[in-house]
């Protein structure tokens, strides 16, 4: 393609055509079951022909139809093996790219933002994309001071086709429902449309960025770029290589799927206890597999299965969206997590009605509730967990079927908005894991990270240090949180004016 769609009318007709498509293969699989196919049939193909056009118009239309189909894609681990496969091939296309700008229009970005000598910052600049994604695209440089870095450029209109398209798709979430069993999709595009603000803001970005990179600065495991350069619409960070999580994913060892899990769950929680912030985007288009620093890792995963699995750290990118978390991941999570594992059914309803998650006017049965969280919080029970895609369809059949208990009592407890991110990044995360087919030690990361989890009289010492060391941590009043805190909300008024206009 050769511009991002952003015309309004260009971009609603070709989303409006996505449910008379849906509604026109309906037709077509009940004309099938007439002319004597069996329902389990016609309804595969019916259910393999709507995520070929869904994914497809998608992708070509970036924007927040693009970013609705990297939230989704992380979840196709839950899907019905027999449809799995062609989901799989047409999300995985979303996590690392879609049709690029031209370089004309880069150009003119460029020239915009960073000046008319825009070159003279670049030793090399390539005008074809390293990747291409929802509200901008990738290119690979060298900067003037000979580091290779990458250049993410904002699409021209990027705000107003994310509001528009988040807006259009809301129409007709629920013909999007059957693509995720037991997954509500209005909730998860409502939260994409509360974030359009911060999604822009690449100063934002860039200051959430250099956050987690100083933290994280010597970690043996976890990489940060660094951030070289920010302006509007344009961010340049350092450049890492690696093996893209997706590419671990469909041909990784088993060492580098463990070890790229491990990270990830790692990364997760303990990202809000040491930096205040979460990163809110865990699809596998923004994770690398490095190997240790002085090694190379070039060519597909299986090309690069030298050297103990442990050497493999995690690196991480686009810190786009994140949750400002300035206490951490809350701590009646780690309560109520430890407490049903403890079989303390009253305690945990306690403290779910406590936080919002039964309503005042609902009265649920305690044991009933328990019963319905123990199975999907089983890798916190064991020493290690294997996570796969047969558990989290499991997991999701239970919830979506309307003949079950699980999906009758689910229908009754409420998210509260504090929750909402935490809780979308959090289920990311288990369907990365499955993507993955992981074994994990995730006890041993919510001990170490998550507070609550362990008893303050037996809490690890190293998440004591963090809490001790970090004023930040420490103390959500503190002038770093409240400068953050503040940059942020006037930012998002400043940037929700720019899209309004």
């Amino acid at each position: 393609m050769s511009d991002l769609p952003r015309k309004a009318v260009t971009r609603t007709a070709k989303l409006a055509a996505l449910p008379l498509g849906f509604a026109g293969r309906a037709t077509w699989g009940l004309g099938k079951r007439i002319g004597g196919k069996s329902a389990e049939l016609v309804a595969r193909e019916v259910q393999q022909r709507t995520a070929d056009q869904l994914f497809k118009t998608l992708g070509e239309l970036k924007g927040g139809a693009m970013k609705l189909g990297q939230a989704l894609s992380v979840f196709e681990s839950a899907l019905p093996e027999e449809v799995a496969g062609p989901y799989r091939a047409a999300l995985t296309k979303l996590q690392e790219a879609a049709p690029p700008l031209p370089a004309r229009t880069v150009h003119g970005v460029l020239a915009e933002r960073i000046g008319e000598d825009w070159r003279e910052y670049f030793l090399e600049f390539e005008d074809t994309p390293a990747a291409a994604a929802s509200i901008g695209q990738v290119h690979r440089a060298v900067w003037h001071d000979g580091r290779e870095v990458a250049v993410k450029v904002q699409y021209p209109g990027a705000g107003e086709a994310l509001l528009s398209d988040l807006a259009q798709l809301s129409r007709f979430a629920r013909l999007l429902g059957p693509l995720v069993p037991g997954m509500d999709i209005k909730p998860l595009i409502k939260e994409l449309r509360d974030r359009v603000s911060e999604e822009l803001d690449y100063e934002l970005e860039a200051q959430a960025q250099r956050e987690h990179a100083a933290e994280f600065a010597d970690d043996p495991d976890v990489v940060i770029p660094q951030v070289v350069h920010q302006s509007d619409q344009v961010l340049v960070t350092e450049w890492i290589d690696g093996i893209p999580l997706s590419e671990v994913i469909t041909q990784g060892t088993a060492e580098q799927r463990d070890r790229a899990g491990q990270l990830l769950a790692r990364f997760l929680f303990s990202g809000p206890a040491r930096t205040g912030l979460l990163h809110a985007d865990p699809h596998p288009g923004n994770f690398r597999l490095l190997p240790q620093a002085g090694d190379k890792a070039s060519g597909p995963a299986e090309d690069q299965a030298r050297g103990p699995a442990g050497a493999w750290r995690l690196g991480v990118l686009d810190f786009g969206t994140v949750d400002r978390l300035p206490g951490g991941l809350p701590r009646n999570i780690g309560d109520s997590l430890r407490l049903a594992l403890e079989g303390e059914a009253a305690a945990v309803y306690g403290l779910l009605r406590e936080e919002g998650f039964v309503k005042e006017s609902i009265e649920l049965d305690p044991d009933a509730v328990l019963d319905y969280l123990l199975p999907i919080i089983e890798p916190a029970q064991v020493e290690e967990f294997a996570f796969t895609r047969g558990w989290i369809r499991e997991q999701a059949a239970r919830i979506a079927d309307p003949r079950s208990p699980a999906h009758q009592l689910g229908r009754q407890l409420n998210l509260p908005p504090s929750y909402v991110l935490i809780h979308r990044v959090t289920l990311s995360t288990i369907g990365v894991l499955c993507q993955l087919g992981a074994t994990v030690r995730l006890r041993d990361e919510l001990e170490a990270w998550l507070p609550g989890f362990v008893a303050e009289s037996a809490q690890p010492e190293e998440a004591l240090e963090f809490e001790a060391d970090s004023e930040f941590q420490q103390d959500p009043e503190s002038e770093q949180a409240a400068e953050l805190t503040s940059y942020a909300g006037e930012k998002g008024e400043q940037a929700g004016e720019a899209v309004q206009t």
